[in-house]
Order: C-alpha cells, then structure tokens, then sequence
C-alpha cells in the first residue's frame, strides 16, 4: 500500500484488498451547504461498486457521504490520522464485518504539532487514487490548489446548482409522531441524512434542523465530544498513578446558569497532586482569548480557583478537524499573560500531553513559569508593567503569575531595572 516522504500508513482495519481497487476520492471544503448534498448523494447513489470510494470524515459534509457509502453498500476506504476515534458507529461496525470497508491509519513523518495534517493527508491520498470527485469546494481554500493541474477531476456540482437549489422553497409540512420516531431510529443507527431523506421524503436541510431540535444543542455536543477525547488522551483508567476527580457537564435553562459550570471541566490528580483542565474546541483559530474563550470574569475565577484548591488550570483547545479528531492541540496555563499569540506557541502532541504536564507537577514549578514567557524577550511595556507592580508592593510570587515566568527570571529583572540591589 506504499507511503512517501512525509505521510506513511502505521494502520489498516478492514478489508486490505479494497486499496487495490480502481480509488475515486471525494473532496469538499469544511463548511460546505446544505444546498449541495443532493447532487453529492446522487454520486453515492450511482457509484460503480467495482471500485472503491476514498473519504476522510473531518467535516459534516465528509461525516455523512461516509455514512451514505455504507448504507448504499459502496466499497469504502476511510483515511484518517494519526488514530480513528468513531468506533461505535453502527454502520461502520456492519461494514467492517461484511469485508466492504477498510480504514487507513496516516500518520506524518515527523510530527511537530503544527496543524498541517490535513494538506498531508490530501497530498498523500490525492498520489494513491485514479479519480477525484469535487463536492462544494471553496475557490479561496487549500484544496484548489492541489487540483490544479490535474486531468482526474469531477466536479459534482456547479454555483449554477446551488443557486437553483436554494431558490427551492421548503414545504412547511409539520412532522408527525411516527416521523420523528423514525428519524430519531434512524439517527441513532448512524444512517444519515440521504438516507433519512430517502425513507421520509423531507429536504436535507429540514432533516437537519429536525435532528437538531430533537437532539443535544449542536455546540454542547461537539464541546463534550472534546471533552471524551482529551479523557482519553489520558490513558484511564491504564495508570495507576491519574485519578478523575471531578468531571462537570455544563446543564443550564435560559437565564439560568449553576454556579459549578464556572469551574474547569475536568479536575484530575496525578500521585496526590491536584491539576484542573478546561477543555475548548474550535473548527478554526480563535483571534480573541476574552471574546471566543476565556472571558475576563471566568479566567479571575480560574485563577482564583488553582490558588485555593492548590491546583493549576490548563487550558487545552482543540483547532480544526472533529471535536474527537482535532488537526491541532494547543496547551496552556490560565494565566494573565495568556493570549492567543502565546496559545499559538503551545502545540502539543496528544500522545505527550500527560507527560507534559506530570513534568510540570513534578518540578513543582506552576504551569505559568513553564508554558507561557520562561523565554521570551522582555519588553519596554513589560518593563513598565513591572516596574509598576512593584512599587506598588507586588510580591516576587504575584509577578511570577503576572508575568509567567520563573523566580530567577523576575529577580534578574527587578536588578537589571534598578528596583533591587545587585
């Protein structure tokens, strides 16, 4: 099955002989509407099952062409990275035992954390197939540019089709008992939304604001699907030494909000030493730690919360990919220092995120001297700022949370400014 210099496959489940098939992969951009998948299911449906589908299941429009092969019986290669996470999905399980699927396990050459995953994978798939059929593919992404050239490409769908699709009116028809139970059977048979289309004759798009309304609100779904694989990068219940303490669910009704939803999702301890977690997916790069993360009121309280329980707050978020599938980890200190320029410099690999923070604990050094400005530059406005905190009667260990660095580093500073004696 062959690798090259950067990707190479360290896994495969299923049925090996299908990579050996005449490959058509699917593209399509993330934030693909819902206005095309009725041309993207019309490939699925007439598919030539002599060959074999290629699909990656990042995005909803991915997660349901998947779902659509295996309930149309189409050979199937699915390509992930670096590890599969769905491994409860019922249809998934049923293909994998009638030898139609196979699942390859890529994983890069060198791993450094920095969310290239995706162009990788697509890179090295796009080398190992015969065709490639293009579902909404947006001119401004990465994906236009490793089609140019190539002489292997469909294209599902024109701009023509979307605007005639969402010129379409949706018929207002409301949906009885028997219905919603159906839809609801077929949701949880991880049957998707063609086929659900095809068994109630009801638009995509009002299937999927059906499921939505009655299912878990589509955000707090995606944050503890996060939340189940940042538990599982820690290996439980395996060692011995790591102990889940507290894990909190975020329930609330309208303008109602209990107090333990402030605190940080997970609260571990690791040989008697307490450590918390707060645990954020986003599907891309936040700009704004106040505005898109941590607001102001709850990191005061994060804080406040890792010096009374004697228990650093990390935060580790998620970018891009799935919620159980992330492109990219990022870890960090809740900490006045941290900002989005900072959390950028904090990729970590999944796999060495317990050991990062087991060394932490037992250097006994808070999270804030390790992660954030132990060495960076000192700047005029840091200067400032230091200057004015300790006039102000600021104790070395308030300036070393302040400022997220170490005891040595402050007292060099305080001297090279004048403020102490050499």
């Amino acid at each position: 099955m062959g690798e090259d210099n950067v990707m190479r496959i360290v896994q495969t489940v299923g049925n090996k002989s299908l990579w050996q098939r005449e490959k058509t992969l699917f593209l399509t951009s993330r934030q693909a509407p819902l206005a095309c998948y009725g041309w993207v299911f019309q490939w699925v449906e007439e598919f030539d099952k002599w060959g074999c589908a290629v699909c990656f299941n990042t995005s909803e429009l991915e997660e349901e062409v998947l779902k659509a092969l295996l309930v149309c019986h189409v050979p199937t290669a699915l390509v992930v990275t670096v590890r599969f996470h769905d491994i409860y999905n019922v249809q998934i399980e049923l293909a994998l035992r009638e030898k139609r699927l196979l699942i390859v396990v890529l994983q890069p050459e060198e791993n450094d954390g920095k969310g290239y995953l995706a162009r990788l994978r697509n890179q090295y798939v796009i080398s190992q197939v015969q065709h490639i059929a293009c579902g909404h593919i947006s001119p401004n992404g990465s994906i236009i540019g490793l089609l140019a050239g190539l002489n292997n490409v469909t294209w599902l769908l024109q701009k023509e089709d979307l605007r005639m699709a969402a010129e379409q009116p949706e018929k207002p028809y409301r949906w009885t008992v028997a219905e919603d139970k159906r839809l609801l059977r077929m949701f949880y048979e991880d049957m998707g939304i063609h086929a659900i289309h095809k068994a109630l004759s009801r638009p995509y798009s009002t299937i999927y604001n059906r499921i939505k309304a009655l299912t878990i609100d589509d955000e707090a779904l995606k944050g503890r699907e996060f939340e189940d694989y940042v538990v599982e990068l820690f290996g439980l219940p395996k060692n011995d030494s790591l102990v889940l303490k507290e894990w909190r669910g975020d329930k609330s009704l309208p303008g109602i909000y209990p107090e333990s939803n402030s605190a940080p999702d997970l609260v571990f301890t690791y040989e008697g030493q307490s450590f918390a977690i707060e645990c954020k997916w986003r599907s891309h790069m936040p700009k704004d730690i106040g505005k898109e993360l941590l607001p102001p009121d709850r990191k005061v309280y994060f804080q406040r919360y890792a010096e009374e329980r004697k228990a650093p707050v990390c935060l580790i978020l998620g970018v891009g990919g799935l919620p159980n599938d992330p492109e990219m980890l990022l870890m960090a200190p809740v900490a006045d220092g941290l900002t989005i320029e900072r959390l950028r410099k904090s990729a970590v690999q999944p796999e060495k995120i317990l050991g990062s923070i087991v060394s932490m604990l037992q250097k006994k050094l808070p999270f804030e001297e390790v992660y954030l400005n132990h060495y960076a530059p000192w700047s005029e406005a840091d200067d400032v700022r230091l200057t004015a905190l300790f006039h102000s009667g600021k104790t070395i260990a308030d300036l070393m949370t302040t400022f997220g660095r170490t005891r040595n580093s402050i007292s060099y500073r305080l001297r090279k400014l004048g403020l102490v004696r050499q």
